[in-house]
């Protein structure tokens, strides 16, 4: 929905922060601070974001600021094709972590990437590899209106028939070769229904799909890619403050069920083995608008969370002042203007911890930018 990045990380000292936004600003009061970035800029989270500020501080959180690309789109689905290609010229092209995924080495097993929404996003689509959506590891099963021996032999029976090769008919083959690698997953998956976490997690959509990511990675089941959505952000009218709102519950509903996802892998000895990557299509515009809501806008937030991680504020804060020579606005000093590449935090993530080239994952060289996150 395009996250408002300066309601996540709140530059408090800035006059044209509240000038800008009198009915949305958070309070100074309120913010949760975490220190200052390399221009001297105070900054602090939105105060529903305590479980974020507890990762702060423990040195495993990245906040990389004034991410995103030259000209952004304003568009939710455009920009997040863009962001899913890692090509703002092809975003109709196939996803960067597909083209990761398509770069393994033979043969890929089927859960080498895990959705946990139920629409597959570009940048999981890839030529070679498909990656199941399994919003609920429950339903994911051999569908039969029988139960017990017979549905036993009518599973079995199904698997027969999906192991011919037909290599006469490479359409049936297609589809049985596809089926042939869902029935490869379903115990597997079926395994993470049993998974007794080591915390409560919210009851919530993402926190509960962040819960079955835990389980999955305990269980030892081998994905090497998951992703995890929450919508929501699309917030044009009463947008809210510190006091309440949408939006403070958005950060709540974010904070608190990725504190739970690490406290959970931490407390299994699994932190060191997992990273996650924050980020939304575009971020808002500075000045509220007059639904007390920001609309769309450019360079937003990324985040970095695990227990490789090197934690702290990167990048620079903009400025909020909308004079015309403002180099960290655009827009007529309506926008945030980028400073770090997307794509080099991509670079970041596929050198340094996926262990792969970048370069050709991402068709250019974005290592000289990269944040050293990691």
């Amino acid at each position: 929905g395009g996250n408002d990045a300066l309601s996540t990380v709140i530059p408090y000292n800035d006059p044209f922060y509240y000038s800008r936004r009198p009915s949305i600003a958070v309070p100074a009061g309120q913010v949760l601070q975490i220190g200052s970035d390399s221009s001297g800029k105070a900054l602090g989270l939105h105060p529903r974001l305590t479980g974020l500020q507890t990762i702060f501080n423990e040195g495993r959180l990245a906040v990389i600021q004034r991410t995103g690309y030259r000209n952004s789109s304003r568009s939710h689905f455009e920009g997040t094709d863009i962001w899913g290609t890692a090509d703002p010229n092809n975003p109709t092209g196939i996803g960067w972590l597909g083209r990761y995924l398509d770069a393994l080495p033979g043969p890929v097993d089927p859960l080498a990437g895990w959705n946990t929404s139920g629409a597959t996003y570009r940048a999981l689509t890839g030529v070679n590899v498909a990656v199941p959506s399994i919003t609920d590891p429950r339903s994911y099963s051999f569908a039969s209106p029988n139960v017990g021996a017979e549905a036993v032999t009518e599973r079995n029976s199904a698997i027969r028939l999906a192991a011919s090769a037909n290599p006469d008919r490479p359409q049936l083959g297609f589809v049985n070769a596809s089926a042939m690698d869902a029935f490869a997953t379903l115990d597997r998956v079926a395994s993470v229904v049993n998974y007794t976490s080591s915390v409560t997690y919210p009851n919530n959509g993402f926190a509960q799909a962040l819960r079955t990511v835990a389980g999955s990675i305990s269980k030892g089941i081998g994905t090497r890619v998951y992703w995890v959505q929450t919508g929501g952000f699309d917030t044009h009218s009463g947008q809210g403050n510190a006091g309440g709102g949408g939006y403070a519950t958005l950060m709540q509903t974010v904070g608190d069920g990725i504190l739970a996802f690490y406290n959970d892998l931490k407390n299994q000895g699994l932190l060191n083995s997992t990273l996650m990557i924050q980020f939304s299509e575009f971020s808002r515009r500075i000045s509220e608008n007059g639904s007390q809501g920001t609309d769309h806008g450019a360079a937003g937030v990324m985040m970095a969370i695990g227990g490789g991680v090197r934690g702290g504020l990167f990048g620079t804060a903009a400025n909020l002042n909308p004079t015309p020579d403002n180099p960290t606005l655009e827009n007529a000093g309506g926008d945030v203007t980028y400073e770090t590449d997307f794509r080099s935090v991509y670079a970041r993530v596929l050198d340094g911890w996926l262990g792969t080239d970048s370069v050709g994952i991402l068709g250019g060289d974005f290592r000289a930018g990269a944040p050293a996150i990691l």
